[in-house]
């Protein structure tokens, strides 16, 4: 298959491609570094990168960021740093990307254990990841040709380290379990679930 991985370079993506690389033939997008750029957040960005890569029978997404930080001082614009480019960004991902995908090919989203057991300092990222759950659900409803599906990981060994004191008591995912996730939405025939990867 020809799969596009946007965020390939990052803490999971970069896992999520070599695994995928060994079977696939993988195209990495990121804003920054990889064989195409694309900043989710801008929809002309997405339409571009699709111009340049043409069809693909997979798209997994590994890259959306949201604003960390107490409830209090949150503002409206930092709630929008969410809503701009996990949440919209995935969304438009989808309803630009399903118009390169080929016929019974899949577009991966991600999320994250947030969605459900959420920590302190995590409303905005809590929020838009419990949206996108949502969305994947409805849109699997209406979608036939494209399959749709979202990773959602606990908090990942790669990532322990740094995000330990956030999340107290939690075990580490190992990462091979994370791409397992994965793989079972792309070279599964799942649609429309949320593949929850925890300890």
């Amino acid at each position: 298959m020809k799969i596009v991985v946007i965020g390939g370079n990052g803490t999971i993506g970069k896992k999520v491609t070599a695994r995928l690389k060994e079977k696939h033939d993988v195209i990495v997008a990121s804003r920054t570094s990889g064989d195409v750029r694309v900043d989710i957040a801008d929809s002309n960005s997405i339409a571009a990168m699709f111009s340049e890569i043409g069809q693909v029978d997979a798209i997994v997404n590994v890259s959306g960021e949201a604003k960390w930080d107490k409830f209090e001082n949150l503002s409206e614009e930092d709630y929008y740093i969410g809503i701009k480019s996990k949440l919209m960004g995935q969304v438009n991902l989808v309803r630009i990307g399903k118009d390169h995908v080929t016929q019974g090919g899949s577009i991966t989203l991600t999320t994250g254990i947030l969605a459900d057991d959420p920590v302190d300092m995590t409303t905005s990222a809590a929020m838009v990841n419990g949206a996108i759950h949502s969305f994947v659900k409805a849109v699997a409803l209406e979608l036939y040709d494209v399959r749709v599906n979202a990773v959602s990981a606990g908090l990942v060994e790669d990532a322990y380290e740094k995000y330990k004191d956030y999340f107290p008591g939690y075990d580490a995912v190992g990462m091979d379990k994370v791409v397992n996730g994965y793989v079972k939405s792309v070279e599964g025939k799942i649609h429309g679930q949320i593949i929850r990867v925890n300890a």
